[in-house]
């Protein structure tokens, strides 16, 4: 049997329904439901923080996906650390008293801050630089820490993630997109961005968790290019009108960062960070542990993406669909005003 953490989010269904395909049963913890059911799905709805509920989510578990966390528009540091950190060290101690055979840790790749070099290897030393990336990195060392006592754990650490549902700030992109609006890209847009599908990374952490070794591995799109490239593809293939319009660097991070402050923008110093340094992963790593390329290119991911909104967007604009940070309309508070600046 299997247990998946946060499996009513985003890449959590995604990874259950990998899991379901096993015949197993998986047992997902979440505080919502998923949005699907299956004879073998067995739900559990709480906190991850609670320890009772813990107990009974591990009772007669082989493989744990540990994939809960809060994720950086959520922008509370305490819960980042409650929820990245204190609830990966609970969920730990007691699969290790229970003698898990596997644990699979959903990293992240903002343990690695802005790299100083490409692509990023499981050699380089993570440097962190914001609240959610800290958090992610020191919930690793206590994986670390288990694995040094003898629990055979895997640590993966995905790109952005995208797929079918995915929102969040993808859903402003999208939006402005399918509007004609033009669209951002810090600087030039010429930084080397590497993105992941969920179904590519669920079947990654599938397989490392089946694979009884405890390895590190670092998860991105075989194929890939720039930010702009990204977008400017997208907007091509669907024939929206919307063009992309560099923003001043210092000038788009110190907006980001101060409107964050103040409350007015979904977006954070993650993002801020992130989106306009380039960064990729080798993924030779992957496929000689794991034997497995990854499937979609970022061209291909983004249009899936957003043809999935495209489909569903009167739903999400209503609030029907709900879920999870990454599965939620997103309010584009002083982000609406962008578009009218570009040119």
């Amino acid at each position: 049997m299997y247990l998946v953490t946060g499996g009513a989010g985003f890449f959590g269904e995604t990874l259950i329904k990998r899991l379901l395909k096993t015949g197993n049963k998986v047992k997902c913890l979440d505080l919502n439901l998923p949005h699907f059911n299956h004879e073998n799905l067995i739900t559990i709805q709480g906190d991850i923080r609670d320890k009772n509920l813990v107990l009974e989510a591990l009772k007669d578990v082989k493989i744990v996906h540990h994939n809960v966390a809060q994720v950086p528009i959520a922008k509370n540091k305490k819960l980042f650390w409650e929820v990245n950190y204190d609830a990966t060290k609970l969920i730990l101690e007691e699969a290790f008293r229970q003698k898990i055979e596997k644990f699979v840790y959903t990293s992240s790749s903002a343990v690695f801050g802005i790299p100083k070099k490409n692509p990023v290897t499981k050699n380089i030393t993570p440097t962190p630089m914001e609240e959610y990336g800290k958090a992610k990195y020191e919930a690793e060392k206590i994986c670390k820490k288990y694995i040094n006592l003898g629990m055979s754990c895997a640590i993966v650490r995905p790109r952005t993630i995208l797929g079918n549902g995915r929102l969040g700030i993808f859903q402003i992109l999208f939006e402005w997109i399918y509007q004609n609006k033009n669209v951002p890209v810090i600087g030039d847009g010429n930084n080397i961005y590497q993105f992941i599908h969920s179904s590519d990374l669920a079947e990654i952490c599938f397989l490392a968790g089946e694979n009884i070794e405890s390895e590190i591995y670092n998860a991105g799109a075989r194929e890939f290019g720039t930010m702009r490239q990204a977008i400017e593809n997208l907007i091509s293939a669907v024939n929206s009108k919307s063009k992309v319009c560099g923003v001043n660097r210092k000038f788009a991070e110190l907006g980001m960062n101060f409107s964050s402050r103040l409350g007015l923008s979904p977006l954070g110093k993650y993002h801020s960070l992130m989106y306009g340094k380039s960064m990729y992963f080798d993924n030779n790593e992957l496929e000689e542990k794991l034997n497995y390329q990854t499937k979609f290119s970022n061209d291909e991911m983004f249009l899936s993406s957003y043809e999935w909104y495209v489909k569903n967007r009167t739903s999400i604009l209503s609030g029907e669909l709900t879920g999870s940070k990454h599965q939620s309309f997103l309010k584009q508070k002083i982000l609406k005003f962008v578009p009218f600046f570009l040119y």
